[in-house]
């Protein structure tokens, strides 16, 4: 399975932004894909598949957050990201 590398600099708001939604749903998106890798490969290690459901759950909230208050900032982090919708 081939990891598509996301740069997380490129959703920063500003020089030192650490805590955006959207920084945080990009570094959430990094950290997915790198499980979801792990986990094609070591099928039966459930402690991570439950982590990885939390990750995708946290994002979804912080996707809906910024839905609600940016549309604008929702549609580049979705096309950015390549997340679906």
């Amino acid at each position: 399975m081939s990891e598509s590398t996301i740069n997380v600099a490129d959703f920063k708001i500003h020089e030192t932004d650490t805590g955006s939604a959207d920084y945080q749903v990009a570094l959430l998106t990094q950290r997915i894909t790198h499980l979801t890798a792990h986990l094609g490969l070591h099928k039966k290690d459930t402690s991570s598949r439950r982590g990885l459901l939390k990750l995708v759950a946290q994002r979804r909230k912080l996707l809906d957050y910024v839905r609600a208050n940016s549309e604008e900032r929702y549609q580049k982090l979705l096309a950015g990201l390549s997340l679906r919708k």
